[in-house]
């Protein structure tokens, strides 16, 4: 049975195991990633925690910037507010500045007038994908020193991930992929009831994703596809027939290393509820995909 980690404003809860636990009780932990057997931790909002060999120890934590999101690729980045990127060597934080100098950053923006944030990351081989909200995804293939950008800052992306070299993107109009690194995307719509995404991930062959009416949510769900392309059709066994808050973005997770598309049914999900910020489950030799 997999292990579901569960990061809430009132700790990380262990789901799955004999008895349900709380660690970092009483702290907000809004993201989690994981490389080997370690977990990663943003933990309110600023501080950067890490569980090893069962132990939670504090590696670092942002000054004047809040913490967004985290990816192991050669190295941990930290994406954080203001839209920004760092990477973390032996608990040293460097700004990644290539990632401030972007063609068009200048363009990023929020529909409610405030500065974007770096929201998702995510990698596969040499090739790291940024998610900025609203701003796009960028892309570098050579350990961060150049950034490109990929898709229009207007298909509104909400998070990215990758699986055996397809990039994928949830976005305010659908699902979006690529498999040329960015260089060119498609779109899949067919059988959603509502376009707009915010949620994505990839189990064995297939693909799962979250719908609402828009930004307030509402007739939220949770669909799948075949990775290689067709028709989504909506989760329903085991799951309410809608969620009347967003799914949110890393608030839909599968099983790491899970072939075949026989369970996909039963995905861990949780609506974006405020006590629950971010669903990972089970325990891999790679990181998530973010």
């Amino acid at each position: 049975m997999a292990t579901i980690l569960a990061a809430t404003r009132e700790g990380l809860h262990t789901l799955g195991s004999a008895s349900e636990s709380v660690e970092l009780a009483d702290r907000s932990v809004t993201f989690l990633a994981t490389a080997g057997s370690e977990v990663w931790a943003i933990v309110d909002g600023t501080e950067i925690w890490r569980r090893a060999d069962g132990a939670w120890t504090q590696v670092t934590a942002m000054q004047d910037l809040r913490a967004t999101c985290l990816a192991y690729t050669d190295r941990w980045l930290i994406g954080t507010s203001e839209a920004h990127l760092f990477e973390l060597t032996e608990g040293t934080l460097t700004r990644v500045d290539a990632f401030d100098r972007i063609e068009g950053r200048e363009t990023w923006y929020t529909p409610w007038g405030g500065p974007p944030d770096t929201r998702s990351c995510s990698e596969w081989d040499e090739h790291v994908y940024v998610n900025v909200h609203v701003g796009g995804i960028v892309h570098t293939d050579d350990a961060g020193a150049t950034w490109s950008p990929t898709i229009d800052i207007d298909a509104d992306v909400h998070q990215v991930t990758t699986t055996e070299g397809m990039v994928l993107a949830a976005c305010a109009g659908g699902i979006a992929t690529s498999e040329d690194h960015g260089a060119t995307w498609s779109w899949h719509t067919d059988g959603l009831e509502h376009r707009y995404a915010r949620a994505v991930t990839v189990w064995g062959d297939t693909v799962l994703l979250s719908t609402s009416r828009g930004p307030r949510g509402g007739e939220a769900a949770i669909y799948r596809a075949p990775i290689a392309g067709g028709t989504f059709e909506r989760c329903r066994a085991g799951l309410p027939a809608w969620f009347d808050d967003n799914i949110d973005s890393h608030c839909l997770d599968a099983p790491p290393g899970y072939q075949g598309t026989g369970a996909a049914n039963s995905p861990a999900v949780t609506s974006g509820m405020p006590r629950c910020d971010q669903l990972s489950t089970g325990k891999s030799d790679s990181p998530l995909h973010r």
